[in-house]
């Protein structure tokens, strides 16, 4: 399966001076791309399958490799491989920079910290209205029922 891989068309992905994704941590893959295309899609390997090892990418602390496994887990594969596809254009060139675009706003939702939740408690006011709604609806009901002799 390594001989598949092509390790010549990637390069680094440099996000910041300190978190990258090293040359040795991509493998590429070009193969045939669904959808229309004429006679070429059954020719040519536009579509462009860009697999990153997690593990090897420089900078991350664990924080935001967590935060990254925790949005890519519907992109890994058995051996934990980030697995990016892209076949947006019929340009192998394009589809391979889009990948690696992928990859990296990817990074980038990892690298952000999730702002802190404020607890906040609803205003008495809400709490009043909503109780006289249930008044009001309990008063309904009671109206639609038989009357009863024993009052």
């Amino acid at each position: 399966m390594a001989s598949r891989y092509n390790q010549r068309m990637s390069e680094a992905i440099v996000l910041t001076p300190s978190v990258r994704v090293p040359a040795h941590a991509i493998r590429t893959r070009a193969v045939r791309a669904s959808g229309p295309g004429g006679q070429n899609v059954n020719k040519v390997a536009t579509k462009i399958e860009l697999r990153v090892d997690p593990g090897a990418i420089e900078g991350l602390d664990d924080a935001a490799r967590a935060r990254l496994l925790a949005l890519a887990r519907r992109r890994l594969d058995a051996e934990g491989q980030l697995v990016v596809t892209s076949q947006v254009t019929r340009n192998q060139a394009r589809n391979l920079e889009d990948a690696r675009d992928k990859v990296a706003t990817l990074l980038r939702a990892a690298l952000a910290p999730p702002r802190p939740r404020k607890r906040t408690r609803p205003p008495a006011s809400v709490a009043e209205e909503r109780l006289a709604i249930k008044k009001r609806r309990a008063a309904v009901k009671r109206a639609r029922s038989a009357p009863r002799d024993d009052w």
